[in-house]
């Protein structure tokens, strides 16, 4: 395999910008170019909802790497640049700069378009104050609606809806959560472990409704005040944020033909159905070599550390990527870590620890005591023991998984 002249990566975040750290790390001295659509250095997605949020820390901890980093290293960062289309048989990146339109030529091509916000197809949605969070400008405009007095309804309990209501709180915000399910988080973590959360925002006075319905965002001269329930209810608000979830950003893998199914498919190198062509972070559904399944995660680590394998890959190297899936998360004074993957709802739950201290490990089990996954919840130092216990396979005795005096060697 000879050595690429030209690398072109498509993709202003994490996943993007250590793509290109790791061509450099791995000794590539050809053309890189990285395509960031947004106007600012490439940064971190994390702390949008949390410590830059709740004001702990500047947005410069988000960032990647400073400018300095891309010209002592020879990247060329086109930011503001939007790439349009992939010609896969030329070999080309379509790109709009501005509304200049010029083609850019690569011998590989690196994915990294990571994911857009779904939105909510009900009246009163497009109203001047209703939010939704990917960005640093949307993280700023959501911090602005905090503050004493102030009322913030959220429509939706996953991870950023409650780490957004964890912020406001924080702030004094009056704050409503509305969730469709019977709890937040039900469907990755089941019962159990996510009425720990449930509880947590409760205990915290976030007004947490559960099983509800929404019609409409009620709408005064373009500006929501409130949100009505399907039984005609109105719950006030200053400000509306919506978070329930997002979808992979795949127009251009469909533009160059590649092999699409909840995002792009990649085998375990995490190579596309073109061999030029890789991808990474959010859109990547991977055949992973672990877990012997395909997956597609959207959480910090897989961006973070997917570009060292598929650039290894990538320059004709043996490699492939084996990280276990890993997420973590801080809610008012409950830090967690995950790692595996499990759906929450269709497998056993086992707890090591106290679930009303809100100190505990829970381990998600198969039907032949196969630990999937695992949360560390107030408790530290644990991911690395368990990661074997999961990669490995094996079945566990489940008396002694949840004894927190049987070390988890002995498992």
């Amino acid at each position: 395999m000879s050595t690429p002249q030209s690398i072109v990566i498509i993709g202003g975040g994490l996943a993007g910008a250590k793509t290109a750290e790791a061509l450099r790390v791995n000794g590539y001295e050809g053309s890189i170019t990285l395509i960031a659509a947004e106007d600012y250095l490439p940064y971190e997605r994390p702390p949008l909802s949390k410590e830059y949020m709740a004001g702990k820390v500047g947005f410069d901890k988000a960032i990647v790497h400073p400018a300095e980093w891309y010209k002592e290293n020879n990247v060329t960062l086109r930011q503001g640049v939007r790439a349009t289309a992939i010609d896969a048989g030329s070999r080309q990146v379509t790109v709009d700069d501005g509304g200049n339109t010029e083609t850019i030529n690569y011998d590989k091509l690196v994915l990294a378009t990571g994911s857009a916000v779904r939105k909510l197809p009900i009246p009163g949605a497009d109203a001047s104050n209703v939010h939704y969070l990917r960005t640093v400008e949307d993280s700023d405009a959501i911090k602005a609606t905090f503050g004493e007095g102030k009322k913030l309804v959220l429509i939706g309990g996953g991870w950023i809806g409650l780490e957004v209501a964890s912020a406001a709180r924080g702030a004094g915000t009056d704050v409503t959560v509305l969730e469709g399910g019977k709890l937040p988080l039900l469907k990755v973590l089941g019962e159990t472990v996510a009425q720990v959360f449930a509880d947590l925002h409760v205990a915290n006075g976030v007004d947490l409704r559960t099983e509800v319905k929404i019609t409409d965002i009620v709408t005064e001269d373009g500006r929501a005040v409130g949100v009505r329930l399907d039984d005609g209810e109105v719950v006030p608000a200053d400000a509306v944020v919506i978070g329930i979830g997002v979808t992979p950003v795949i127009d251009l893998a469909e533009t160059a033909g590649l092999e699409i199914d909840n995002g792009v498919l990649v085998d375990a190198a995490l190579r596309t159905s073109d061999p030029d062509i890789y991808a990474v972070g959010d859109i990547a559904n991977h055949d992973h070599p672990v877990l012997g399944h395909r997956i597609r995660v959207e959480h910090w680590a897989t961006a973070l550390n997917q570009p060292a394998a598929a650039v290894k890959s990538l320059l004709g190297k043996d490699a492939e990527f084996t990280n276990l899936p890993y997420f973590f998360t801080d809610q008012f004074d409950l830090g967690c870590e995950y790692v595996g993957h499990a759906t929450g709802s269709q497998e056993k739950v086992f707890i090591r620890g106290n679930l009303e201290t809100r100190e505990f490990v829970a381990f998600w089990v198969d039907t032949e005591n196969r630990i999937l996954a695992a949360m560390n919840v107030n408790v530290w130092d644990v991911p690395d023991q368990i990661k074997p216990l999961i990669a490995s396979g094996k079945s566990v005795d489940t008396e002694k998984l949840v004894d927190p005096e049987v070390p988890y060697s002995e498992l």
